[in-house]
């Protein structure tokens, strides 16, 4: 029995190894990703503000050692959904159960102006760029802005905004400089009022600006403004959350609709056997990695069942957690749980210098299950 999954992410780092701990040898484990290394999404921030290394953070494939599971590093160009075939650069995969945990693709290029008036840093490599972006930043007008919906970590903006005024402060140029923030939300966390309300109030102490329910339609790379909906704002650095999309191969294999790949809160597809987990479904929670963590888990359990001729019982709950960093060394959590059918609730602990180190462990604990090692 094979099972391919494509994506190595958080989903597709924890599935493969719920199932290698399932069934170890007797199962053949094919992850698939492009890329040749994972790094947390929390990690692009802390390499980009200068406060470790991107080799400090950077995990690689070929250190996975799980039985079962070989890693194939390539791009997906097509996939066959109904006899669970996928063709990458470099191989043909039939398998008997198939998982999509492709993620969603940035597209920069949607934004008119944005390649090359803005700094994109929320892929891997435009964060790393980013570093010696701000190094060199002298002060001004910073604008952290949004630039579509849906996009991954909604609270990661707001994080920015905090870092940056941050590092604006430890360098002495706040005096002639100003943060503010773009984004299309009504509140920075809609699921968690109490979240929202603390980072308003330190947005207002911090004297960051605050630009709800606003999208940046285009920058204007020669005037240095970025356009909005309803008019213009002027910056001298712009930080840009760029178009988020579903990428092209599950489009053109018929497995996204209306943008993304449908599925409910068992994370099944249209199609028998095929499953899809994280950032590229529309399951109704949002795109980050702790969500399709707890998805693995269940389609983890679903397809243990399913190999063993069980019924099937496991439902995704819409439960997770994320770090906030509010800066001033200083770290929140944010729980959350979208329930289907019922409006979403959130609890808010911190912020405190004690998370810091519960986030540290977070990610450590993480490494040691997926790579079966330390973080170094």
């Amino acid at each position: 029995m094979r099972v391919v999954v494509l994506g190595a992410g958080f989903g597709g780092l924890e599935l493969t190894t719920i199932l290698s701990e399932q069934f170890g040898p007797d199962l053949e484990l094919v992850l698939v990703d492009r890329a040749e290394s994972f790094v947390f999404g929390f990690s692009k921030l802390d390499v980009m503000f200068g406060r470790t290394t991107a080799e400090a953070v950077t995990h690689r494939y070929d250190d996975i050692v799980k039985p079962g599971v070989r890693f194939s590093r390539g791009t997906v160009r097509a996939i066959d959904p109904v006899d669970k075939v996928v063709v990458t650069d470099r191989e043909i995969l039939r398998s008997d159960v198939l998982v999509i945990a492709l993620g969603a693709d940035l597209d920069p290029a949607a934004t008119p102006g944005l390649l090359d008036g803005g700094c994109e840093f929320y892929s891997v490599a435009g964060a790393f760029r980013a570093v010696d972006v701000l190094r060199e930043f002298d002060g001004g007008r910073v604008i952290v802005g949004v630039t579509s919906t849906p996009f991954k970590c909604p609270p990661a903006p707001s994080e920015t905004a905090l870092l940056m005024h941050d590092l604006l402060r430890r360098r002495g140029l706040l005096d002639r400089s100003q943060v503010s923030l773009v984004m299309p939300l009504p509140t920075p966390i809609p699921p968690s009022p109490d979240a929202s309300r603390m980072l308003l109030t330190t947005f207002e102490e911090r004297g960051i600006g605050w630009h709800p329910n606003t999208v940046v339609r285009a920058i204007d790379p020669e005037r240095k403004v970025a356009v909005l909906a309803d008019g213009e704002m002027p910056f001298d650095l712009f930080l840009g959350v760029p178009k988020h999309r579903a990428p092209d191969v599950l489009v053109e294999s018929g497995l996204a609709v209306d943008g993304w790949v449908p599925v409910d809160y068992t994370l099944e597809t249209q199609f028998p056997g095929v499953f899809a987990i994280g950032d590229c479904t529309s399951v109704g929670t949002p795109k980050a990695g702790v969500f399709a963590e707890g998805q693995a888990c269940v389609a983890g359990e679903r397809i243990t069942a399913l190999l063993r001729g069980e019924e099937p019982t496991a439902t995704y709950d819409g439960h997770g957690i994320c770090y906030l960093e509010v800066g001033d060394d200083s770290v929140a959590k944010v729980d959350v749980t979208f329930g289907q059918g019922e409006a979403p609730t959130g609890a808010l602990e911190g912020p405190s210098t004690d998370l810091v180190t519960d986030k540290a462990e977070f990610g450590s604990s993480r490494i040691q299950r997926w790579f079966g090692h330390d973080w170094n």
